[in-house]
């Protein structure tokens, strides 16, 4: 590919939206996800996610320029609404470990749910794509809300390298679900077990 159409690729909406559009944004998302929660990956195909949607096949590739980039987006929307959710009620524990484990858990148990949805959603992130490429930055921010919460004002050692080290973890976890070697709730067990390890002396 070459470094024209690639750097075309990486282009995303960033440009403030009327409530119109959040509304035809937000309708674009939840048909790809219904879509790939019925099918996985393979059943989400642009012009049906148009026709769901009820928008043109042009307009929804103006929001969205290819279907891992909607797809990763689907997930960054999904893991904010975890990150909601998690404010609306704190992971429980009396240590960092077991809260931080605690949320990883209710992760995997949301994969759990829709297994379907959940392996192509990280499918699409994990693709070569340049502009589903972009959006794991925007993972690795929901991933670091999720642990800042559950670690709230404990004192931790290195607290920048715990997180760094439970995001590159769960990313690991992530491709291992979607080549099937870890089902969901060994990839919340993981990473349970990878929080205890970096945070069991923790107060």
């Amino acid at each position: 590919m070459s470094a024209g159409p690639a750097e075309a690729a990486t282009l995303t909406l960033r440009r403030r939206l009327t409530a119109r559009q959040q509304a035809r944004r937000s309708r674009m998302l939840a048909a790809a996800t219904a879509l790939a929660s019925r099918g996985g990956y393979e059943a989400v195909v642009m012009k049906e996610v148009a026709a769901r949607a009820r928008v043109s096949l042009g307009t929804l590739y103006r929001y969205f320029a290819s279907k891992d980039h909607l797809l990763a987006e689907a997930l960054v929307t999904w893991g904010g609404e975890l990150g909601r959710r998690l404010r609306e009620s704190p992971p429980q524990g009396t240590t960092p470990a077991e809260r931080v484990a605690s949320v990883f858990r209710r992760m995997a148990r949301g994969v759990e749910r829709e297994p379907q949805l959940g392996i192509a959603l990280t499918t699409a992130l994990l693709s070569r794509d340049p502009s589903a490429f972009a959006n794991r930055e925007g993972l690795t921010g929901m991933l670091r809300d999720w642990t800042l919460q559950a670690l709230g004002d404990a004192e931790v050692e290195d607290r920048e390298g715990v997180i760094e080290v439970l995001q590159h973890v769960c990313f690991s976890c992530m491709i291992m679900l979607v080549n099937g070697q870890r089902t969901p709730r060994e990839v919340g067990e993981a990473l349970a077990r990878c929080t205890r390890l970096l945070l069991g002396s923790s107060r």
